[in-house]
């Protein structure tokens, strides 16, 4: 066998018609008498077969097998394609794809030689220098067989340098198999690690005429050719590694931090659940972290200073609990309470609506740039409150909207819509204005459209109540103080909801009398929700009492209770007076009794 280290060996066959069918037998025999001497495997020497007429074919590439038993089968299994002689064709394939890594040639730093054995029996239909050329100067080894008609010049201009070495004519197809034994020296030669001092730190690879030096697995051969150095096989990146990659001698291992353990793709990591040991004491939830547990507790509950017990938290402290009124807190939850005279709604966090009366409400809102879109959806968060007051009804409460910046705009009068959803849905849908603050101009639109006849508000003489609401964030920037006092010289009752830069001198000239009862504010529009109660106080003034109730003298119900309670009046009186009597004619027999005693004495 030719040990003399690893070849990458292709062999490059003519089936063209003017070859024999036996005498394409006998370069069979030849290709399998090379193939038998040679030490073949996927690290020691690969072979592949081309045969070539008109067209190339690839009969099996330097990765398809690594037996000579599946290769001297496979050459058996080949069916000549009996056509022209396109040899230039055929090195040119030999170059591109037979000696590609993606068909199982080794890459060049491995410096693993490449021989191409090209066997013809005619001359080249086709150019082959100038391919030849190219073959070599990529590296390639060329060996010219030529078989009786065979044009030396065109052997002679495929082979490799020394000529001498490389071009090889046999007089008739029965002799190559004598020739193969020739042929056999040439391609394994003298092992030439063994006859001088190679000085390779590892291995030497004796190759035909030379040799080269190799490094066992996990090192890499250094600039010098000779000595080697250990491989950082986590360094390309490519280990897969979720965690840690740790080299070790032309391999690596994956690792995990602290808290992970590995799992069976030696690869990715996963936490430990150091709740699942069992011994955590957790009295709620226990949670796994890397660096060990912490327990946790459920919604409605506080973790304890020992930091496994848990106790009920006030939640009307801790959550958004929406009550209207009064939030109180239970075990591990919460309820709303109403004031006295008020009862709690079926969403059990609002308290019965202003049932007072009727009134015509236009709330009057600054959309100016300072406000900014997100307070502004607050604002209007804020009047779809306290439109959640009222009772809305065509004959009932109405309600209208205008905003103002710069300019004023009526959102909707007070006759447009004729319930709180078709209200609240209208004022969601309302787009910010931006720009300045005329607050003066406002009221002027307020008092001479938005509480006028056309838009829906009643007449005087119906004796409905008017109520405005100006919602402002800053200084106005026009006089304000004319159509505020015209607003309340109207019948106009006013009220001044400030909010962040407000001024408060602009707010107690908007609002009406007595001003402290008709104008609020908060520092910050996400605090504002407790005006909402202020606003519902003032109009609905009843409810906040919940004690006095006022009826009409001239009502028949009023006037049988004013009868019934005289009767009950008259009649305590009458019983004093009998008692009253009794107790003086029992005083006068005392008396008399008294003096009876006197004059018995005297």
């Amino acid at each position: 066998k030719c040990r003399t280290g690893p070849l990458d060996i292709v062999f490059v066959i003519d089936s063209s018609r003017s070859v024999r069918p036996f005498e394409f037998e006998i370069m069979r025999r030849f290709m399998m008498d090379i193939i038998g001497s040679l030490d073949v495997g996927p690290n020691a020497t690969r072979v592949g077969v081309i045969q070539y007429s008109s067209q190339v074919q690839n009969i099996f590439s330097l990765k398809t097998f690594f037996t000579r038993e599946d290769m001297e089968k496979a050459i058996n299994g080949i069916i000549p394609l009996a056509q022209g002689t396109m040899t230039g064709l055929a090195i040119q394939y030999a170059m591109n794809v037979a000696f590609s890594a993606q068909e199982g040639a080794r890459p060049p730093h491995k410096r693993i030689p490449r021989i191409a054995i090209i066997v013809t029996d005619g001359r080249p239909q086709d150019r082959v220098t100038e391919v030849a050329t190219q073959a070599r100067n990529a590296g390639i080894e060329i060996y010219a067989v030529g078989i009786q008609r065979a044009d030396m010049n065109s052997l002679r201009a495929m082979a490799s340098p020394p000529l001498e070495e490389h071009v090889f004519l046999v007089e008739s197809f029965e002799l190559i198999q004598q020739f193969a034994k020739q042929f056999q020296d040439k391609l394994c030669g003298v092992d030439m690690c063994m006859t001088q001092e190679h000085g390779c730190q590892h291995n030497c690879i004796s190759t035909p005429g030379s040799f080269y030096c190799e490094c066992s697995p996990g090192y890499r051969l250094n600039m010098d050719g000779k000595t080697c150095s250990s491989i950082d096989a986590c360094a390309d990146g490519r280990h897969g590694c979720q965690h840690l990659c740790v080299s070790t001698r032309g391999s690596y291992s994956c690792h995990c931090h602290r808290g992970y353990y590995l799992n069976q793709d030696r690869r990715s990591c996963s936490m430990i659940d150091y709740c699942s040991f069992g011994n955590h004491s957790c009295q709620h939830e226990c949670v796994s972290i890397p660096q060990g547990h912490y327990c946790r507790c459920r919604s409605g509950f506080t973790l304890q200073p020992d930091a496994r017990s848990c106790r009920a938290t006030d939640l009307c402290n801790g959550v958004d609990h929406g009550c209207e009124f009064k939030c109180v807190s239970t075990e591990g939850s919460y309820r709303c309470m109403c004031p006295e005279g008020q009862q709690l709604q079926a969403d059990g966090k609002a308290c019965s609506k202003c049932g007072s009366g009727h009134v015509d409400l236009v709330l009057v809102i600054d959309g100016s740039k300072s406000v900014r879109p997100q307070n502004f959806e607050l604002v209007k968060q804020f009047v779809n409150r306290i439109v959640d007051l009222l009772e809305v009804s065509p004959h009932g409460t109405q309600v209208g909207l205008v905003q103002y910046s710069s300019r004023v705009r009526t959102e909707f009068p007070l006759n447009k819509y004729h319930s709180a959803d078709e209200i609240k849905k209208a004022v969601m849908e309302v787009e910010y204005m931006e720009k300045g603050t005329m607050t003066g101009l406002a009221l002027k639109h307020m008092v001479e459209h938005s509480f006028s006849e056309s838009e829906g508000a009643r007449p005087l003489s119906h004796n409905i109540p008017r109520i405005g609401l100006v919602f402002t964030d800053g200084r106005s920037q026009d006089d304000i103080s004319e159509w505020a006092r015209r607003a309340k010289e109207s019948g106009i009752v006013m009220f001044a909801v400030g909010v962040g830069k407000a001024v408060e001198e602009e707010l107690r000239a908007i609002a009406s009398e007595p001003v402290d009862q008709h104008f609020s504010y908060s520092a910050d529009f996400t605090t504002m929700t407790h005006l909402v109660e202020n606003f519902k106080l003032n109009i609905c003034p009843e409810e906040g009492k919940g004690v006095t109730e006022i009826r009409s003298p001239c009502e028949c119900e009023a006037l049988v209770q004013f009868q019934t309670n005289t009767v009950a009046i008259l009649q305590s009186l009458t019983e004093k007076n009998i008692l009253w009597a009794r107790s003086l004619a029992q005083m006068t027999a005392r008396l008399e009794d008294l003096e009876k005693q006197l004059a018995h004495k005297k």
